[in-house]
Protein backbone atom coordinates (compact mmCIF):
# COMPACT_ATOMS: atom_id res chain seq x y z
CA UNK A 1 0.00 0.00 0.00
CA UNK A 2 1.59 3.50 -1.19
CA UNK A 3 1.55 6.50 1.91
CA UNK A 4 -0.84 8.27 -0.10
CA UNK A 5 -3.04 5.10 -0.12
CA UNK A 6 -2.72 4.69 3.65
CA UNK A 7 -2.83 8.24 3.79
CA UNK A 8 -6.36 8.46 2.98
CA UNK A 9 -7.73 5.47 4.56
CA UNK A 10 -6.62 7.09 7.77
CA UNK A 11 -9.04 9.66 6.67
CA UNK A 12 -11.40 8.10 5.96
CA UNK A 13 -11.24 6.21 8.85
CA UNK A 14 -11.37 9.54 11.50
CA UNK A 15 -14.16 10.58 9.33
CA UNK A 16 -16.12 7.73 10.00
CA UNK A 17 -15.04 7.79 13.72
CA UNK A 18 -16.25 11.68 13.65
CA UNK A 19 -19.44 11.09 11.88
CA UNK A 20 -20.97 7.95 11.62
CA UNK A 21 -23.57 8.65 14.71
CA UNK A 22 -25.12 11.66 13.02
CA UNK A 23 -24.62 9.25 9.61
CA UNK A 24 -26.84 6.40 11.33
CA UNK A 25 -29.35 8.75 12.60
CA UNK A 26 -29.62 11.14 9.16
CA UNK A 27 -30.25 7.20 7.53
CA UNK A 28 -32.17 5.90 10.01
CA UNK A 29 -35.02 8.58 9.87
CA UNK A 30 -35.45 8.12 5.96
CA UNK A 31 -35.69 4.31 6.38
CA UNK A 32 -36.38 2.63 9.56
CA UNK A 33 -35.07 -0.19 9.06
CA UNK A 34 -31.52 -0.53 11.45
CA UNK A 35 -30.08 -3.28 8.88
CA UNK A 36 -30.37 -1.23 6.11
CA UNK A 37 -28.93 1.79 7.98
CA UNK A 38 -25.91 -0.20 8.76
CA UNK A 39 -25.59 -1.36 4.89
CA UNK A 40 -25.99 2.22 3.52
CA UNK A 41 -23.39 3.75 5.96
CA UNK A 42 -21.34 0.85 4.94
CA UNK A 43 -21.78 1.73 0.92
CA UNK A 44 -20.83 5.24 2.21
CA UNK A 45 -18.04 5.10 3.27
CA UNK A 46 -16.73 2.23 0.75
CA UNK A 47 -17.49 4.89 -1.61
CA UNK A 48 -15.44 7.49 -0.53
CA UNK A 49 -12.38 5.01 -0.03
CA UNK A 50 -13.10 3.85 -3.80
CA UNK A 51 -13.39 7.92 -4.90
CA UNK A 52 -10.20 9.04 -3.22
CA UNK A 53 -12.01 12.20 -2.96
CA UNK A 54 -12.09 13.82 0.96
CA UNK A 55 -14.44 17.02 1.45
CA UNK A 56 -13.03 19.81 3.67
CA UNK A 57 -13.44 19.08 7.16
CA UNK A 58 -16.50 21.92 7.35
CA UNK A 59 -17.91 20.43 4.36
CA UNK A 60 -17.98 16.38 6.10
CA UNK A 61 -21.41 16.59 6.52
CA UNK A 62 -22.58 17.65 3.54
CA UNK A 63 -20.59 15.69 1.66
CA UNK A 64 -21.91 12.51 3.40
CA UNK A 65 -24.96 13.97 2.81
CA UNK A 66 -24.76 13.86 -0.53
CA UNK A 67 -23.28 10.39 -1.02
CA UNK A 68 -26.24 9.00 1.71
CA UNK A 69 -28.97 10.56 -0.57
CA UNK A 70 -27.63 8.79 -3.89
CA UNK A 71 -27.93 5.39 -1.88
CA UNK A 72 -31.40 6.19 -0.70
CA UNK A 73 -32.29 6.94 -4.02
CA UNK A 74 -30.84 3.82 -5.72
CA UNK A 75 -31.81 1.61 -2.64
CA UNK A 76 -35.61 3.37 -3.05
CA UNK A 77 -35.18 2.54 -7.29
CA UNK A 78 -34.37 -1.43 -6.65
CA UNK A 79 -37.01 -1.75 -4.03
CA UNK A 80 -39.36 -0.23 -6.42
CA UNK A 81 -38.10 -2.55 -9.33
CA UNK A 82 -38.34 -5.61 -7.20
CA UNK A 83 -41.68 -5.07 -5.55
CA UNK A 84 -42.34 -4.65 -9.91
CA UNK A 85 -41.00 -7.97 -10.60
CA UNK A 86 -42.90 -9.43 -7.66
CA UNK A 87 -46.00 -8.45 -9.21
CA UNK A 88 -45.31 -9.65 -12.86
CA UNK A 89 -44.32 -12.81 -11.50
CA UNK A 90 -47.86 -13.51 -9.67
CA UNK A 91 -49.33 -13.10 -13.01
CA UNK A 92 -46.82 -16.51 -14.39
CA UNK A 93 -47.90 -19.93 -14.01
CA UNK A 94 -45.98 -21.18 -10.81
CA UNK A 95 -44.46 -23.76 -13.00
CA UNK A 96 -42.44 -20.98 -14.60
CA UNK A 97 -41.49 -19.07 -11.73
CA UNK A 98 -37.71 -18.78 -11.84
CA UNK A 99 -35.17 -19.41 -9.26
CA UNK A 100 -33.87 -17.60 -6.80
CA UNK A 101 -30.44 -17.43 -8.70
CA UNK A 102 -32.26 -16.30 -12.07
CA UNK A 103 -34.60 -13.90 -9.40
CA UNK A 104 -31.68 -12.26 -8.11
CA UNK A 105 -29.65 -12.30 -11.38
CA UNK A 106 -33.48 -10.25 -13.25
CA UNK A 107 -33.12 -7.88 -10.15
CA UNK A 108 -29.56 -7.06 -10.84
CA UNK A 109 -30.17 -6.53 -14.38
CA UNK A 110 -33.30 -4.43 -14.10
CA UNK A 111 -31.60 -2.47 -11.73
CA UNK A 112 -28.60 -2.17 -14.07
CA UNK A 113 -31.14 -0.99 -17.16
CA UNK A 114 -32.76 1.14 -14.29
CA UNK A 115 -29.61 2.79 -13.74
CA UNK A 116 -29.14 3.41 -17.71
CA UNK A 117 -31.89 4.93 -18.62
CA UNK A 118 -31.65 7.34 -15.68
CA UNK A 119 -28.17 8.60 -16.87
CA UNK A 120 -29.84 9.79 -20.41
CA UNK A 121 -31.50 12.95 -20.77
CA UNK A 122 -35.44 12.84 -20.74
CA UNK A 123 -36.22 13.25 -24.27
CA UNK A 124 -33.92 10.52 -25.33
CA UNK A 125 -34.90 8.16 -22.53
CA UNK A 126 -38.99 8.91 -22.92
CA UNK A 127 -38.34 8.37 -27.14
CA UNK A 128 -36.58 4.90 -26.18
CA UNK A 129 -39.09 3.96 -24.18
CA UNK A 130 -41.89 5.14 -26.49
CA UNK A 131 -40.45 2.95 -29.23
CA UNK A 132 -39.74 -0.34 -27.20
CA UNK A 133 -42.88 -0.05 -24.67
CA UNK A 134 -45.26 1.31 -26.44
CA UNK A 135 -44.21 0.62 -30.29
CA UNK A 136 -45.01 4.14 -31.60
CA UNK A 137 -43.52 5.34 -34.61
CA UNK A 138 -40.83 7.92 -35.34
CA UNK A 139 -43.84 10.37 -35.70
CA UNK A 140 -45.54 9.70 -33.08
CA UNK A 141 -42.66 10.06 -30.71
CA UNK A 142 -42.25 13.13 -32.32
CA UNK A 143 -45.37 14.52 -32.13
CA UNK A 144 -45.59 13.10 -27.93
CA UNK A 145 -42.31 15.15 -27.66
CA UNK A 146 -42.78 18.20 -29.28
CA UNK A 147 -39.79 17.76 -31.57
CA UNK A 148 -39.10 16.94 -35.39
CA UNK A 149 -38.82 13.61 -36.41
CA UNK A 150 -35.40 13.62 -37.21
CA UNK A 151 -34.42 14.64 -33.41
CA UNK A 152 -36.60 11.33 -32.26
CA UNK A 153 -33.92 9.32 -34.84
CA UNK A 154 -30.84 11.26 -33.09
CA UNK A 155 -32.72 10.42 -29.58
CA UNK A 156 -32.97 6.80 -30.56
CA UNK A 157 -29.86 6.20 -31.76
CA UNK A 158 -28.08 7.95 -28.80
CA UNK A 159 -29.94 5.64 -26.24
CA UNK A 160 -29.53 2.83 -27.83
CA UNK A 161 -25.53 3.27 -28.57
CA UNK A 162 -25.59 3.62 -25.01
CA UNK A 163 -27.59 0.36 -24.38
CA UNK A 164 -24.69 -1.26 -26.83
CA UNK A 165 -21.67 0.29 -24.81
CA UNK A 166 -23.05 -0.81 -21.86
CA UNK A 167 -24.16 -4.37 -22.27
CA UNK A 168 -19.77 -4.33 -23.62
CA UNK A 169 -18.65 -3.55 -20.36
CA UNK A 170 -17.58 -6.34 -18.42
Amino acid sequence: MTILRQTHTEQVKQLYLEHRNWLSVFIQRRIGCPDDTMDLIHDSYLRILASDKLPKKEDSKRFLTHIAKGLLIDKYRRNQIEKSYLEYLQNIPEAHYPSAEIHTLMIEALTELDALLHRLPDNVRKALLLRQLDNLSYKEIAERLGVSVSSVEKYIARALQACMTASLKP
